[in-house]
């Protein structure tokens, strides 16, 4: 009975002991509790008071956290939207929520800030740029911090729309001029002669007057006249009755009635064999155009912008365009600046490529390097902005981050390789380009006219007036 007794109070003893640690350890853990629970309101109350906008979600992507700036910014109450995944609760268009969790998907240290248009309502929107940050104690949690950049979004517009003009960019005096002529030339009716060496811009000129002119919604058809022969170049531009020549299994309609009621764009306009230069003429004159084949002539309104890379004045010395012709094509004026003679528009123009790029490689490549910047601008870009767009390019593909560096350019652009030879219409630079091509292709005029990208009747076109121009040295 005593050592029963003795047991039970050994017993009660254990137990009373138990409790009194279990109440301690309780009250431990209250303690660490609030103090967790103080610290967590000092830091609500900290990033609240520094105005800072931002969002934590779980590793389902739910919202757990929405500071007060954010929830002002969204017009949310936390109460109603905590626990909704943050596809669902943010006002984001299909494209920025995927482009967000593209970013997501990336090393933290190759996460850029991702600018995304916010749409609160029809009549309320707004451009944010976001940071996503990993989770200090749980990498699967994610932090979404929120600029908001509608105002220098505005102001970058406002530059962008003196700067870009359909898709020409440059903020340069150059530039400028050129976008007043399209204006000048956009609401009168007459042709127009578009001057500039290879990549500098001259269709994309010829587009924006169409676009500008009452002719906007007719269409715009761009033919390339260099390096096509004589009939190719009648039947694609006249069109032709069935059974005119052998192949002609149908009636074609030619681009220029094709274009009718609209613009047509004749490129290398001094590359045309005489005939068909006195067809033009016919064309700008009468406006009527002769299908091959028929003797009857068709209306046509259409209107007649042309391009060249070389001097028109000398091509007429040298008898390769008609005088007439020239006078009547170059009533109106557009002369396009070599790149490297508006070094200025060059971050402009690498801005607007790395959106462009960015998009249609689906890399988030938003940003180059001040070393990169500096080979750009310092490169003499003999193809133009047709080379910078393809270097741009090339930069992104190559880009392992979101930012450009020196290594992602191309290396001629770096100076590891030679450089292509101009194109600027300097016969010098023609010349030795051609006699190139000749020797690697040990003299087979095809396989040098296939190297240099024109036709075996341009290449013999060519060769004749390098031996005209030889002839006129010599007698000199």
């Amino acid at each position: 009975m005593i050592e029963r007794t003795g047991e039970l109070a050994r017993t009660n003893e254990q137990l009373h002991g138990e409790i009194e640690r279990r109440q301690r350890a309780e009250e431990q853990l209250e303690a660490a509790l609030q103090e967790v629970e103080t610290r967590r309101d000092d830091l609500v109350s900290i990033v609240n008071q520094l105005d800072v906008a931002a969002a934590i979600t779980d590793s389902q992507g739910r919202v757990t956290f929405l500071s007060r700036s954010a929830q002002e910014n969204f017009g949310m109450q936390p109460e109603k939207n905590l626990g909704k995944r943050w596809e669902e609760l943010f006002p984001f268009r299909g494209a920025d929520r995927a482009l967000l969790n593209a970013m997501m998907a990336r090393p933290t240290s190759e996460r850029a800030k991702t600018s995304v248009r916010v749409e609160l309502s029809p009549e309320r929107h707004y451009w944010m740029e976001i940071e996503i940050k990993d989770g200090p104690r749980d990498p699967q949690q994610r932090i979404f911090l929120f600029h908001d950049s509608t105002e220098i979004y505005n102001l970058r517009r406002q530059l962008d729309e003196r700067a870009l003009f359909r898709d020409l960019v440059g903020k340069s005096e150059a530039m400028q001029l050129v976008f007043q002529r399209i204006r000048l030339l956009a609401i009168v009716d007459s042709t127009v002669l578009i001057e500039g060496a290879t990549g500098t811009g001259k269709e994309l000129v010829a587009r924006a007057i169409h676009d500008h002119s009452h002719r906007q919604g007719k269409p715009f058809i761009a033919v390339n006249l260099a390096g096509l022969t004589l009939s190719l170049l009648n039947s694609l531009l006249f069109g032709h009755k069935r059974g005119a020549f052998t192949g002609a299994v149908a009636d074609q309609t030619g681009f220029f009635e094709a274009a009718d009621g609209g613009t047509i764009f004749l490129d290398e306009i001094g590359d045309v064999p005489p005939d068909v230069q006195t067809a033009l003429l016919r064309v700008i004159q009468e406006k009527e155009i002769v299908r091959l084949g028929e003797t009857k002539p068709r209306k046509v309104n259409v209107r007649v912008l042309a391009a060249t890379q070389h001097d028109p004045n000398n091509a007429v010395e040298d008898g390769r365009l008609r005088v007439d012709l020239l006078y009547r094509i170059r009533v109106g004026r557009v002369v396009l600046p070599l790149l490297r003679d508006r070094r200025g528009d060059i971050p402009l123009l690498i801005n607007h490529f790395l959106g462009l790029c960015s998009a249609a490689t689906g890399k988030a490549v938003q940003e180059i390097s001040h070393e990169a910047m500096r080979i750009m601008i310092d490169y003499p870009w003999p193809g133009n902005v047709r080379e910078l767009k393809s270097a741009v390019e090339f930069a992104v593909i190559q880009a392992r981050g979101s930012v450009i560096r020196e290594q992602d350019l191309p290396p001629e652009v770096l100076g590891l390789i030679p450089r292509p030879p101009s194109s600027l219409g300097q016969k010098e630079d023609e010349a030795q380009r051609i006699l190139a091509a000749i020797n690697r292709a040990k003299g087979n005029r095809t396989v040098a006219a296939a190297l240099l990208g024109i036709s075996r009747a341009t290449l013999y076109r060519r060769l004749a007036q390098m031996d005209r121009d030889t002839d006129k040295t010599r007698s000199q």
